[in-house]
């Protein structure tokens, strides 16, 4: 089996290799075990192995085996708890193997194919339809934002300091102060960007045509929920499409926009760096937000 070439990453850990070892086994297991037809792999994958299926009757489903990491351990719950309002339904999971059997999203298109303001008019229609309430299993953003913080000046020394002593005293600041003043908390997605919204239009009656896929789920306030909108650079990476996007996003959710940038320096700073790995698009952006001009 080829892997995408999104999926290199994996090969410089022990734990990634591990995973990589084992997934000729669990995919052919799990092709038994949901009687499928599987096709080669998605080409876009990058924290996954996801795979075009058919089930004996012909539905075309997504095969997905997660790679094991804590920010999606809870994909399949959110999922489950969306039940298909807003999101691609979960048809089954095995949890030994991070397995999930899901629907397909046909044709699949993107969100970020569509110009910024008509993308930007589907996220405002869908963000509602996926604040629900909702408790255990989920992390709550409170708890997440701590391990931000507590993370956040290690990884910077051990990157070797790529960026200003003036972005992570800032960031560090927004976070502690937005986790401890948080409004009604409801189920909210971190990584709910213009490449994880797709169009499904065989799937649309009543629940589409725009669905969200790939959770990674935790428990926070609303404002935090349009985060990877604002930040993602899939609608355009400049200042001006940045605060575009910000701008839109809090005034037509209802939202306080100063929190919003203030999840958003948090956020985005923490994923700047990843493994040693440093995303200067990221710290690019956190820039843009900080400067008023």
């Amino acid at each position: 089996m080829e892997l995408p070439q999104g999926l290199d990453w994996v090969r410089g850990s022990p734990a990634g290799r591990v995973w990589l070892a084992a997934l000729p086994t669990w995919l052919t297991e799990c092709a038994e075990r949901w009687s499928l037809r599987v096709g080669p792999p998605f080409r876009q994958a990058y924290a996954s192995l996801a795979l075009p299926a058919h089930l004996p009757d012909g539905t075309a489903v997504v095969l997905k085996l997660q790679y094991p990491d804590e920010e999606s351990r809870h994909e399949a719950d959110a999922l489950a708890h969306w039940d298909g309002d807003g999101a691609i339904r979960l048809l089954a999971r095995e949890p030994r193997r991070r397995a999930l059997l899901l629907e397909r999203c046909q044709p699949g298109t993107p969100l970020h194919d569509l110009p910024l303001d008509q993308a930007l008019d589907a996220v405002i229609g869908l963000l509602p339809r996926l604040w629900r309430p909702a408790g255990a299993p989920f992390t709550p953003l409170t708890q997440e934002a701590a391990g931000w913080i507590g993370r956040m000046p290690r990884a910077w020394e051990r990157a070797g300091r790529p960026y200003e002593r003036r972005l992570l005293d800032a960031a560090l600041d927004l976070l502690g102060g937005l986790a401890s003043s948080q409004g009604e908390q409801v189920l909210v997605n971190q990584d709910l960007h213009a490449g994880n919204v797709l169009l499904a239009d065989a799937l649309a009656a009543g629940r589409g045509p725009w669905l969200a896929i790939d959770p990674k789920p935790l428990i926070g306030e609303r404002e935090f929920s349009v985060v990877p909108m604002v930040r993602g650079p899939e609608l355009g990476h400049s200042p001006a499409a940045v605060r575009h996007r910000l701008g839109r996003l809090s005034a037509e959710l209802g939202l306080d926009q100063e929190r919003v940038r203030g999840w958003t320096i948090g956020h985005t700073l923490a994923w700047s760096v990843a493994d040693d790995i440093i995303f200067p698009e990221k710290i690019d952006m956190v820039r843009w937000l900080l400067n008023p001009n």
